[in-house]
C-alpha cells in the first residue's frame, strides 16, 4: 500500500504501537480506546473467538482477554520497531505459560480445537505490521512462529494421550458454550 502523504502525522507512531503490544499482555479495556481507530481491523483474527472479530478497540481487547485466559505470565519483549509513513513494523517475542484450555475457532466462528493446558512455557517470535490513521491503529497484520510454539508447549508431535485430552477439552468447551 503506498504511503499517503496527506495522512496526519502521529507524534510518536512507534511509541503508540509498542503501547498496543504491551496492552495485549496487561492493559485494561480503557487502555485500548486511545490506541485503536473505531474501524481498526485485525487481519490475523481467523482463529480467534467471534468477539475478537469486531472492528475497533473492542475486538483487540477481546483478543487480549482470549490470550490472557490461556497463557499466564504473558508478556512481550520488543526487539525492534520502525516507522515509515503510516506503517510501523515491530519484531517481538511473546512469552507465557500455557495454564488454561486454549480454544481456536473456525472461519464461521464455531469452536474448532481446544488445547488443554500443558503448564509449559514458550517464547514465540513474531513480527507485527500496523497501519495508522488519524493517530491510531487502523490495521494489523502479523507473522508468528506458531509451529515453534506448538513444539515448545508439547502440542507437537501429538501423543495419543494429548489427542484424547484435546477431544475431552473440546467436549467440555462445547457443553459450557
Amino acid at each position: 500500500m503506498p504511503i499517503d502523504p496527506s495522512a496526519p502525522v502521529v507524534a510518536d507512531p512507534v511509541g503508540l504501537v509498542v503501547r498496543s503490544i504491551h496492552a495485549m499482555a496487561d492493559g485494561d479495556r480503557s487502555d485500548f480506546d486511545p490506541l485503536y481507530h473505531p474501524r481498526a481491523v485485525d487481519h490475523e483474527n481467523r482463529v480467534q473467538p467471534p468477539s475478537s472479530r469486531v472492528e475497533g478497540a473492542a475486538g483487540f481487547h477481546s483478543t487480549a482477554l482470549w490470550l490472557r485466559t490461556a497463557f499466564g505470565d504473558l508478556h512481550y519483549d520488543v526487539h525492534h520497531a520502525v516507522a515509515d509513513g503510516d506503517l510501523v513494523a515491530v519484531n517481538s517475542t511473546m512469552n507465557g505459560r500455557h495454564v488454561s484450555p486454549w480454544a481456536v475457532y473456525a472461519a464461521d466462528g464455531s469452536l474448532d480445537r481446544v488445547f488443554p493446558p500443558t503448564h509449559r512455557t514458550f517464547a514465540m517470535t513474531q513480527s507485527h505490521w500496523f497501519r495508522l490513521e488519524d493517530g491510531t491503529i487502523v490495521e494489523h497484520w502479523a507473522n508468528r512462529d506458531d509451529l515453534g510454539m506448538a513444539f515448545q508447549l508439547g502440542w507437537l508431535p501429538p501423543t495419543p494421550i494429548y489427542l484424547a485430552r484435546m477431544a475431552a477439552a473440546r467436549r467440555r468447551a462445547r457443553r459450557a458454550a
